[in-house]
């Protein structure tokens, strides 16, 4: 299977991208805490196919400190122990908003209910909206066959989102002068929009090796 477009290379699209990774960020910086971002991330994905997706959330997930037994068990966290009350709601939300289109009613109010007793408005506003932006990627993702199994281990500058941009198009950049890695990944979205960027390795800035900036 390989890509059918590389969407990073058409400005509709790469403009349309850069625009919901900064939706994400708003959803980041909510009280909704981090690891229930992720495993959201990561059930939507795997009911979705999302294989870009996966790959990157899996890896981001275990940079901040998630455990490989609940990253395991995330696909059947229902006959699982390892996840809080409140993840479990939102787990459940999460698999009623993607399967949205089964459901002739919509999000039943029992699930909504769940969700409510554990998250204030400020946080079920954070998981509805992660829930559709995850969403959108993994369409984006699967729609165009984005692969996943291409992204490097997930640090604490791979969650500026710059994997999304990988699994679009595996864009890659220059090494700055001195640093060791030859070709490293762009770790930064900002790279992308011609602004500051870091190299994995050193942290130096790095700019587009195509031409784009």
């Amino acid at each position: 299977m390989n890509a059918r477009l590389d969407a990073l290379a058409n400005p509709v699209t790469g403009k349309l991208v850069k625009h919901l990774v900064a939706a994400g960020k708003v959803v980041e910086a909510t009280g909704l805490p981090v690891a229930t971002q992720e495993l959201v991330k990561i059930r939507a994905s795997q009911i979705n196919g999302c294989g870009g997706c996966l790959d990157m959330h899996t890896k981001e997930a275990a940079a901040a400190g998630e455990t490989s037994l609940r990253l395991h068990l995330v696909a059947a966290w229902r006959e699982a122990t390892v996840f809080t009350d409140a993840e479990r709601a939102a787990l459940e939300l999460t698999e009623q908003g993607t399967r949205i289109a089964d459901a002739a009613g919509g999000v039943p109010d029992d699930v909504w209910a769940r969700a409510a007793e554990h998250y204030d408005e400020e946080q079920l506003l954070a998981l509805v909206s992660l829930i559709a932006l995850i969403n959108t990627f993994n369409r984006l993702n699967v729609i165009l066959q984005q692969l996943g199994g291409r992204l490097p281990g997930g640090t604490a500058r791979t969650r500026q989102v710059a994997l999304h941009g990988a699994a679009f198009g595996d864009v890659r950049h220059r090494a700055p002068s001195g640093c060791p890695v030859p070709v490293p990944p762009c770790l930064g979205w900002a790279a992308w929009t011609c602004s500051t960027s870091c190299c994995g390795a050193c942290g130096a800035g790095a700019r587009c090796s195509d031409g784009r900036c």
